[in-house]
């Protein structure tokens, strides 16, 4: 499993961008197969597969190429590795960043399964929004200052790279 993992971050030092935007597709799509088969407990001869390759273009067009541009704003934003400096990202992130995304994110998803803009505007009204948003953030927030904090001198590495990079 070690060895797994050190050819991926040997791949993604080489290509950060294209393999960001393959790993967030591919982990929304293994998000909404648990979804179907272990939440909503579809079974296989149910699973929707047009619903995973819908939430599988999110993530290859969308989250990734989105979160990815997002987090080389966020290292200008906030300079700095320490603890504090995680802290602030992840309060910028949390605060100013996640219910645009959210909200966005939400629409997209609306849309590409069959909602009108008057429907998604309805179903977004009806939502609640901060409930959702404080149980998103409750999970998210240590796995954010973690990334934030061990994750960046990595990153900036890796965007130096991409940087750098001819085209």
């Amino acid at each position: 499993m070690a060895s797994l993992w050190r050819s991926y971050q040997a791949v993604m030092t080489k290509y950060p961008w294209s393999v960001q935007i393959v790993t967030a597709g591919s982990l929304v799509g293994v998000g909404d197969v648990i979804s179907q088969q272990l939440i909503e407990r579809r079974g296989l001869a149910h699973h929707n597969v047009g619903r995973t390759a819908r939430m599988m273009s999110i993530g290859f067009f969308f989250v990734g190429p989105v979160i990815g541009s997002w987090y080389k704003v966020l290292d200008r934003i906030v300079v700095g590795g320490s603890k504090s400096d995680a802290m602030k990202k992840m309060l910028v992130d949390q605060l100013c960043f996640a219910p645009c995304f959210l909200g966005t994110f939400l629409c997209i998803s609306g849309a590409l399964n069959g909602l009108t803009v008057e429907e998604n505007i309805a179903k977004l009204k009806r939502l609640d929004f901060f409930s959702l948003w404080k149980q998103l953030k409750t999970c998210n927030t240590f796995i954010n200052v973690g990334n934030y904090f061990l994750g960046g001198r990595k990153r900036r590495k890796e965007e130096e790279g991409l940087w750098n990079q001819p085209g």
